[in-house]
């Protein structure tokens, strides 16, 4: 029986538990044997996360695609697993032991500290797990995987080595984004530009060959910087080639201020003539820019930095190579001196010699470490990259052949235009926890990369007794016995990128390297949900490795889902204040409401403007159901073997099952489509508008009546759309439908397996073969061009009952819109005519007059051949239903109001558009406070327009 009331907390947390005895995710259970795989790889959260809103509704759209498969009787994989996330776990444990004053990770050791990590992995590495079960995710459990595991380790290690010896890795000195504080490289997704004011100095650099002199310009060029303390790694001034006031200059020298190192003056377009003097200085160790002009150009790269962000000047070969005389005095002043300090230091020697012209405010970019919130500084260092633009060309190719497609489609110009310009791919960080990266150095700093460190010893004797380093003899000694060879080679220190083994998730979760049977089924997967930011940094990778691996694509479409923002449509963060906790969302409304919500506003490239009010509305759709279902039991609605809805004879019950047809068709291709919001809008039309508003109110008086045919119909009529509602509701709301299926239905198994209503048909083998011709055999099967209904139901359509229901519920709705907007009391009951009716209506009116004139608050329904004179006209499915209202309203009083209202939405419309020709303020103001007065101009618009409609009706009252 079903509880009075709707309790999410109790319900969500009992079936949890039934799905998890029953094994109901579990992928090839032993009934899918021969069904048609489905497989979606969940984006892996960081083991050190929490469930946040972007997690929740990711997970939310992957579920429903999950669960709507699962009941379409395929093979679902949804595959889950968490990510190592390097920086972030490793922080997380070094901020734990300064807090809890133990011995930091250098005292402690690689070893121990690792053993730590781990530690802490297995204590609390499982939060979001627990958060995502708590959402309703349907993961198969028992498959999940993390970036460390033994197996994802091998494949990881196996794809380094492989690509190393095809030569797509490789070692290079190049700049990198350098984090001062946590002293590693770090991606590019994991740099933050902010807006800074700071200052912009304009120096004079003297031209060589002429007495420099502050007031003679033509000893010196201008250039500006916004950082002094770099010039000291200096190696060049750049002007524009068409700039006429450098063209005599360029291929002169310039003299270095302080430093006195000669530097040429190259022409180069980087330098914009509009900007600053012209003219830039090139520091290419520690600006992207200027490495690129620096390459050009073939001018050295001095690094001054260290890693912490100080000077580093002394024993610096590069900077003191053709320094002139007294030069080192300077080198020592400023060694080991931080990055700001030196900044200040050096341009009070700049304006002490007269080689500071000026300087300005100047409002720039700088980039921070996300995690660190340290400025990020470009460095010069050794460190590993993959060729990605080799990788690159399969993954482009893949989407223009439609391999792979992205929804929505626009995303795919984002996708191109990212990897037709790829750069190398830097992935090693100098961190401890993370995969080690597998290459060791000789005592000559020879790289040998290998699989396991006995390859790699076994590799590098080799080289060295070939090239006479150590004799044959000591070859094979050391080969045999692990002491003599102790030092030998030592391992690289790096660990890779947590984006390189993440890269590999859609295959390494199955067991690649091995040659399972997961891989074989569930290889290439189907879709993948993912936000618009990982696109270039885990979808790509993805593609290129999967591509490069398993010779085909990892999935054959890719959704990518929109921003979760406040209500007002500002981006979420803890500084502004307006996190939304999805926990506690899902604590005060129930994950159904929540769920719900996300989807019903996810549509395909807009932003989620989420407020707890809209939250709130569906659980009130929640609670509706359940008190739909309540009385549907009370009445002792259900089911009757054998029944068949096609064969209904009562009017109203055929039209509830062409209806239920339409919505199950509706949900079923916007769910095919990945227009979630579709899906969820029209499931809940039909539930709250269609079923409890109209089906259940105009069947109560055959419930509530007599016995007989008619109510023994109507009783298993409700019963059967009930259960069709929980089916096409489970994807979006698992929790209380798999509660009232269990309740009320009375059937054996889960809802969760239970079938879809509409089931796709398996293709011929004529077709599988036409469609492998063109897509590939792997995507026969789910191909959208396949997937044909064949329906108990779903094929049932009836024009008559629909006719009839829907003319008796158009002409209910449009009287009662009428009386509300001439502001008519509910008690006060009015006259309907029905002018110059149809043969179908005179016969449908009387049928249906009691529930009419009920809902309607109708005094008398009468036939005349027109409209009476003062009456509002009202137009359903093309015939004329009058309401004669004199002397029922005070025609004049409701002008007075309808004009005053009309004034109101006038004012709001000027207010708005004033606003939104302004210019600046479109310029200026915050996005979100942009869009926020869009709409209200458009909502007032909307409201005039139903004041003015509401003024012509009154017109016909006068």
């Amino acid at each position: 029986m079903i509880e009075k009331n709707y309790q999410p907390a109790d319900i969500e947390t009992r079936m949890s538990v039934v799905w998890e005895d029953s094994l109901a995710f579990k992928a090839g259970r032993p009934d899918r044997r021969d069904a048609v795989p489905f497989t979606i790889v969940i984006p892996p959260p960081n083991v050190t996360g929490s469930l946040h809103m972007g997690h929740a509704l990711n997970n939310t759209l992957q579920d429903i695609l999950c669960r709507f498969e699962r009941m379409r009787g395929r093979d679902v994989l949804w595959q889950p697993g968490t990510d190592h996330a390097g920086i972030a776990t490793q922080m997380v444990v070094e901020r734990q032991l300064m807090e809890r004053q133990q011995p930091g990770r250098r005292e402690m050791g690689r070893e121990k500290f690792l053993e730590r990590v781990w530690q802490w992995k297995a204590e609390s590495g499982d939060t979001i797990i627990n958060q995502l079960k708590r959402l309703g995710a349907s993961c198969d459990w028992s498959r999940e995987r993390f970036t460390m595991d033994e197996g994802l380790s091998k494949a990881v290690v196996k794809v380094f080595v492989e690509l190393h010896r095809e030569g797509l890795i490789y070692k290079d000195k190049r700049l990198v984004n350098w984090d001062t504080k946590l002293l590693t490289a770090i991606s590019d997704l994991e740099v933050q530009q902010t807006e800074v004011k700071g200052q912009l100095w304009y120096l004079r650099y003297p031209i060589e060959g002429k007495t420099f002199n502050p007031e003679d310009p033509s000893s010196f060029i201008v250039v500006a910087t916004t950082r002094p303390e770099t010039m000291l790694g200096d190696t060049g001034v750049a002007v524009h080639p068409e700039d006429d006031r450098y063209q005599k200059l360029i291929g002169k020298n310039v003299v270095l201020p302080l430093v006195g190192r000669k530097i040429k003056i190259v022409a180069d377009e980087y330098s914009d003539p509009e900007k600053g003097s012209g003219a830039v200085k090139v520091t290419p160790a520690h600006d992207f820019n200027d490495f690129e002009v620096g390459n050009r150009h073939g001018l050295r790269r001095i690094s001054v930095l260290d890693r912490e962000g100080c000077l580093d000047l002394l024993d610096n070969e590069d900077y003191l190579r053709d320094l002139p005389e007294g030069a080192a005095q300077f080198a020592e002043e400023f060694h080991k001196v931080d990055r700001f300090a030196a900044r200040k230091r050096i341009v009070e020697r700049l304006e002490s010699f007269g080689f500071v012209e000026r300087i300005e405010p100047h409002t720039h970019t700088v980039p921070h470490g996300d995690r660190s919130n340290s400025v990020i500084e470009p460095y010069l260092t050794d460190q590993w990259y993959v060729d990605a633009k080799t990788l690159a060309r399969p993954a482009i190719a893949a989407v223009r052949s439609g391999e792979t497609t992205f929804v929505p489609k626009n995303w795919e110009k984002t996708y191109y235009e990212w990897m037709e310009n790829i750069q190398p791919w830097c992935i090693s960080r100098q961190l401890w926890w993370g995969h080690q990266i597998p290459a060791w150095y000789g005592p000559d700093g020879k790289v040998f990369v290998a699989e396991t460190e006995e390859e790699a010893i076994s590799h590098a004797l080799g080289y060295y007794v070939e090239q006479e380093v150590i004799t044959p003899e000591q070859g094979r000694e050391m080969a045999l016995d692990r002491n003599k060879r102790e030092g030998f080679i030592t391992r690289d220190e790096d660990v890779l990128d947590t984006w390189f083994s993440s890269a590999l998730w859609p295959f390494s979760t199955l067991g690649w390297p091995d040659e399972t049977p997961e891989v074989q089924r569930y290889y290439p997967t189907n879709a993948l949900v993912t936000g618009f930011d990982i696109i270039f940094f885990w979808v790509a990778r993805m593609m290129m490795m999967g591509l490069h691996f398993m010779k085909e694509v990892p999935f054959s479409t890719i959704y990518i889902h929109a921003l979760v923002r406040d209500e007002k449509g500002a981006k979420m963060s803890k500084s502004k204040g307006n996190v939304i906790d999805p926990l506690h969302l899902i604590d005060e409304y129930g994950a159904d409401a929540l769920r719900f919500t996300l989807a019903a506003m996810a549509a395909q490239g807009r932003d989620i403007k989420l407020a707890t009010s809209r939250v709130e509305g569906y659980r009130n759709f929640a609670t509706k159901l359940w008190n739909a279902c309540r009385f549907a039991e009370m009445n002792h609605c259900a089911v009757p073997d054998g029944f068949e809805p096609a064969k209904a004879k009562e009017t109203l019950n055929r039209w509830i099952a062409h209806e239920t047809a339409h919505t199950t068709r509706e949900v079923t291709e916007a769910i095919e489509a990945y227009r979630f919001n579709d899906a969820a809008g029209s499931i809940y039309r039909f539930v709250w508008n269609v079923y409890c508003d109209w089906y259940v109110e105009l069947a109560k008086p055959v419930l509530l009546g007599p016995d007989g045919p008619a109510k023994d119909e109507t009783r298993a009529m409700v019963a059967w759309a009930r259960d069709e509602i929980l089916k096409l509701l489970h994807p979006f709301m698992p929790f209380i439908t798999e509660e009232l299926w269990e309740v009320t239905a009375k059937r054996d198994g889960l809802l969760a397996l239970a079938p879809w209503p509409l089931k796709p048909v398996e293709p011929t083998p004529e077709q599988l073969a036409m469609l492998a011709a063109t897509t590939g055999p792997t995507d026969a099967l789910v191909s959208p061009a396949w997937v044909l209904p064949i329906f108990d139901h779903a094929d049932f359509t009836d024009p008559a009952a629909e006719a009839e229901i829907g003319w008796v519920i158009d002409l209910i709705t449009q009287i009662r819109s009428v009386r509300a907007e001439m502001n008519i009391a509910p008690a006060t009951l009015t006259a309907l005519v029905l002018a110059g009716a149809s043969a179908e209506t005179k016969e449908r009116a009387p049928r249906w007059a009691d529930v009419i004139k009920r809902l309607a608050r109708l005094s008398d329904i009468s036939f005349a051949d027109r409209a009476p004179d003062g009456a509002v006209q009202l137009l359903v499915r093309g015939e004329v239903a009058a309401l004669p209202l004199k002397g029922v309203i005070d025609v004049a009083a409701e002008r007075t109001r309808l004009d005053k209202e009309i004034g109101k939405a006038e004012a709001d419309i000027k207010r708005a558009e004033s606003k939104l020709a302004n210019e600046k303020f479109v310029a200026n103001a915050a996005e979100e406070v942009v869009e926020e007065e869009r709409e209200k101009r458009e909502a007032a618009l909307a409201r005039k327009a139903k004041l003015l409609e509401a003024m012509e009706r009154l017109k016909q009252a006068s």
